[in-house]
């Protein structure tokens, strides 16, 4: 694209500075507080409200202009620096394809300057070094140790500022460097990162933060003094500002109002003065948000963060970056009417020509192109509102000329957006399609599997293939005619093949609705099934606004205590403890979802998970035996003593490994607050303890116990050290309550379908009595085919129901999965005291994982408990997460608030993953809950009858312990 500069023989400023406080808020850097500088702790003055940057706010009521700058999700560094620097806003999904290096080319004001210096992080200077011009812009960045969050962050700034004053000085002994920083056009730039990392630590209102904010203020006094003496001609250019805010929890990411806002200051050469309004509040202070920075009487200049890079631009005399989409903000200008109108107008004309690159473009690959309605005609083109606004300007008529560039501005940033949106429509058919077509192809799937047990072959005709194949050669021709991206043709893809399957398949779909909904026969049945199929669809229509409001979770759990007594009386009364344990864990879970998402470290809730944990290790460990045999297993069968004996000595390690994390947690936590420093041998035993704690389960592979309690049990003290190293207030309470939740639930739905089965037996018996033995032959003939399962029905459909509500809700519980934001790194910290954003995301990861371990162990021992295929309800619940995707897919907005921008987008996201997510949890499952059995089980084997027969020998040697013989199968029914 061409470059777009105001043509003028003198720039309002040889050469700019600019300042980032990276992690500032706005409201931060211009309220009052007490003194919260260490040497001022303890006195009687200290405790008086003052400003803590008085320089930067002498700027504001004297020097220059003030406002606050509005940035845009995600608030992250990196995107944050680009659009102040490039003027260009990157799209949402851009922060997770490079954390440090930015991945798309892009132009910058240093990449326009003479000369760029820049000092701070190695993760946000490199990419601008990378991305200009070889050997334009200097990087000079301290080690990635050097960001630790055990020890005081200001010395990040520090080293920044003691870095711009060696290069000064270094100029008055060497002349080549002197004559380099003399000559105009160039930029200097300071990344001050130590607020971001305060603020991480301590929060933006702690002491800690504040007094940063007051050794920035010194910093920023000593450079502009600095800079303005070695100059020494008035004609340097100075710009404040933040890539993003620090919302109260100390992080930042998402869209609210305290990520978003931050402040802007430029003051200097070619920077207007302040407008003081002396008789009342002045202009910008409207929406109350600075009502308490005692400024109200100067005016408030608001821009959107990506202005801030034609505002450089313009100040320096650089072309504008070709990328950008910022608009020049006029009222920071100290400049003529004329001056202003011309600088609008190449403003507009640098937006104008990313229209005309693009819609080029477009016209050369679309079929039937149809151009942007504000700009299509003759009277509306660009070349003639361009000549409008020239002929304005030669008048003299400015306000006018600029009123028409702000038009000609807003035009063509909708052009942008038109050319952007173009296929929508037709790309959203598509995405809907492909999306419908999967969840049936996903029930048609676990039909024809777990239903019919694929006795009914796929039905395809020569015309059904031809209508099919035809559709999608239509599709990729349209597609490879307009050159689409390779991603359009998975678009047109999915759609056809699921339906192609699912019109195929569709002898199993109508055959297997007959048996799923044979038992509706009355007019009762129909009520009850509509009921039914209203409240499952209310469940998921309640997850969906549970990503809003978390508080729906707690509203589902209490609802969810009443569960078991749709079942009667008969069966409360036999199962009263288990009930009771179902009930109080629900009542235990629906506390969480009412607390607080973003927490505060409080080691006492550590500590009171940790010893809970510990006392329930320990209850099991001394009642081991007496356990497994209530549960059903005679004491005769229970293992050997020297067996027992070494199984206890590695429960009794796992109870150890969780008081050892209670100790190094209390440690880690002690010398963190007080910033001494992480010493490196607390580190090695929170890693030691948190490998271990991993690892020593699989020595209870030298003696197997193959009770299903015994495996739940090892698996909660296997991450319960987890759970307490990596936890900052009550997420090991969860932890024990969901544990307990899942477990109790997993009894008792072996429980309801054993009282289910068992009552609809007696009444067949009742009204038929030669029904039972008609229905057991037909089962010997199916045996085969079957193995040890038994075929889905109606009421697996409320398991996958209440397992996916648990996935949700493990989510939620602790945190808001939509917000990443909500997520503390103050745990992993304990850890990786230094910033190292991929391992600490690792760890973080990794502890928000551990409830699906958990929950998969559970759920895997239901489905065999049931006699259920492995994979079937697995395959159910993903296709019931595609009913709420679909859902969040029309939800999704690009427009309005960032908060609701970036809270949509994330919502999708996540439920698009969750289909994955289900799938891994099954492989888990899988893993984890190999090789146990049941009192059930040991029963059968121990009632098998002795073959006898031909028949019987024959089928036990093909593999099966019951049933016909191969050869008494009829053929239709044998396995091919």
């Amino acid at each position: 694209m061409r470059e777009h500069a105001l043509v003028s023989s003198e720039a309002p400023a040889k050469r700019l500075v600019l300042f980032v406080g990276d992690g500032l808020r706005a409201d931060k850097a211009f309220q009052s507080f007490p003194d919260p500088s260490p040497s001022a702790q303890g006195t009687e003055e200290a405790k008086k409200p003052r400003p803590l940057a008085p320089f930067l706010r002498s700027r504001v009521l004297e020097h220059g202009t003030f406002g606050v700058s509005h940035t845009r999700v995600p608030t992250e560094s990196r995107p944050g620096h680009v659009a102040l620097i490039a003027g260009l806003y990157e799209d949402v999904s851009a922060v997770m394809t490079g954390w440090k290096l930015n991945p798309v080319n892009f132009d910058s004001v240093f990449n326009k300057s003479r000369h760029t210096w820049s000092w701070g992080s190695p993760d946000i200077l490199p990419m601008f070094e990378q991305g200009a011009v070889p050997g334009r812009v200097d990087a000079d960045t301290y080690d990635a140790e050097f960001e630790d969050f055990s020890k005081e962050a200001l010395e990040l700034d520090i080293w920044v500022f003691d870095k711009v004053k060696k290069l000064f000085a270094d100029a008055k002994t060497n002349a080549t460097l002197d004559a380099e920083l003399r000559k105009e056009k160039n930029v200097f730039f300071l990344h001050l990162l130590g607020l971001d990392t305060t603020g991480h630590a301590h929060r933006p209102y702690s002491k800690q933060y504040l007094h940063n904010i007051q050794v920035v203020d010194q910093g920023v006094q000593e450079i502009t003094k600095l800079v303005e003496d070695f100059y020494d001609d008035g004609k340097t250019a100075f710009v404040f500002t933040a890539d993003h805010g620090m919302s109260d929890w100390g992080s930042h990411g998402d869209g609210h109002p305290d990520n978003t806002r931050t402040p802007l200051i430029a003051w200097g050469s070619g920077v207007a003065k302040p407008i003081v309004n002396k008789t009342g509040v002045a202009k910008g202070h409207e929406d109350c948000f600075s009502s308490d920075w005692g400024m109200d009487q100067i005016q408030r200049h608001d821009v959107a963060q990506a202005d801030i890079a034609a505002l450089m631009a313009y100040l320096v005399g650089l072309a504008f970056p070709t990328n950008s989409v910022g608009e020049l903000p006029l009222s920071y200008l100290d400049a003529d009417p004329m001056t202003k109108a011309q600088a609008l107008l190449v403003n507009a004309e640098e937006i104008l020509e990313m229209y005309h690159v693009k819609e080029d473009q477009k016209k050369t690959t679309e079929l039937r192109y149809k151009p942007f309605p504000g700009l299509g005609d003759e009277t509306h083109s660009v070349e003639y509102r361009v000549a409008q606004i020239q002929e304005a300007i030669e008048e003299g008529d400015y306000d006018v000329s600029i009123h028409q560039s702000n038009e000609l501005i807003q035009l063509g940033l909708q052009g942008l957006r038109y050319l952007q949106t173009y296929d929508w429509l037709f790309l959203r058919a598509l995405v809907t399609a492909g999306y419908v077509g999967w969840i049936v192809f996903a029930i048609t799937t676990v039909i024809d599997l777990h239903v019919l047990y694929e006795e009914t072959e796929t039905f395809r005709t020569a015309p059904s293939m031809i209508f099919f194949s035809s559709a999608l050669i239509a599709l990729y021709s349209i597609l490879f005619m307009q050159q689409s991206p390779w991603i359009y043709y998975a678009y047109a893809l999915f759609p056809i093949m699921f339906w192609e399957e699912v019109w195929a398949r569709r002898p199993s779909l109508i055959k297997g609705s007959r048996i799923l909904f044979g038992h509706v026969r009355s007019r009762t049945d129909v009520i009850k099934l509509v009921l039914s199929v209203l409240g499952f669809f209310g469940v998921l229509e309640a997850l969906v606004q549970s990503y809003f409001d978390r508080e729906i979770f707690t509203i589902c759990y209490l609802f969810a205590t009443t569960w078991p007594a749709f079942y009667g009386q008969d069966f409360m009364r036999q199962n009263v403890t288990l009930v009771a344990t179902w009930v109080l864990s629900c009542v235990l879970m629906s506390v969480f979802t009412t607390l607080p998402a973003n927490k505060l470290e409080d080691e006492n809730l550590i500590l009171l998970a940790g010893v809970l944990t510990f006392v329930v290790g320990s209850l099991y460990l001394f009642f081991e035996k007496s356990i497994l045999a209530e549960s059903g297993v005679s004491k005769d069968k229970l293992a050997k003593q020297e067996v027992d004996g070494l199984s206890r000595i590695i429960l009794g390690a796992q109870l150890g490994l969780i008081a050892l994390a209670m100790v190094v947690t209390r440690s880690s936590i002690w010398y963190i607050q007080a910033r001494t420093g992480l010493p490196l041998g607390t580190q090695l035993v929170g890693w030691f303890t948190l490998i271990a704690s991993l690892t020593v389960p699989f020595l209870h592979g030298l003696r197997p116990n193959s009770h299903y309690i015994h495996r739940l049990m090892v698996i909660f003290l296997t991450f319960s050290p987890s759970f307490i190293i990596l936890t900052i207030s009550y997420e090991g309470l969860f932890y024990f309550a969901f544990w307990l939740c899942l477990f109790s639930w997993m009894r008792l739905e072996h429980q309801v379908y054993k009282y289910t089965t068992s009552s609809s037996h007696h009444q067949s018996t009742s009204s038929n009595p030669i029904k039972p033995a008609l229905e057991a032959a037909a089962d010997r003939l199916t045996s085969l085919k079957k193995g040890n399962y038994r075929a889905l029905s109606l009421s697996d459909a409320r398991i996958a129901l209440f397992f996916f509500f648990f996935v949700q809700s493990a989510f939620f519980s602790t945190g808001n999965i939509a917000s990443v934001s909500s997520f503390s790194l103050d745990a992993v910290q304990r850890l990786i005291p230094v910033f190292d954003p991929f391992s600490q995301g690792a760890l973080l990861i990794f502890k928000i994982m551990i409830p699906f371990a958990v929950m998969s162990a559970n759920f895997g021992i239901l489905n065999q408990r049931l006699g259920v295929p492995p994979s079937a309800l697995f395959m159910v619940v993903m296709a019931v997460g595609d009913v709420m995707t679909l859902n969040f897919f029309y939800m999704v907005k690009d427009e309005g608030s960032w908060l609701d921008i970036g809270t949509t987008i994330s919502h999708f996201v996540i439920a698009s993953l969750l289909g994955v997510f289900v799938a891994g949890l099954e492989l888990v499952s899988e893993f984890i809950i190999r090789g146990v059995t049941f009192e059930d089980q040991k029963k059968k084997e121990e009632n098998k009858p002795v073959a006898v027969s031909g028949a019987s020998q024959n089928g036990k040697a093909n593999g099966t312990s019951n049933g016909p013989s191969t050869r008494s199968v009829p053929p239709h029914l044998r396995k091919k």
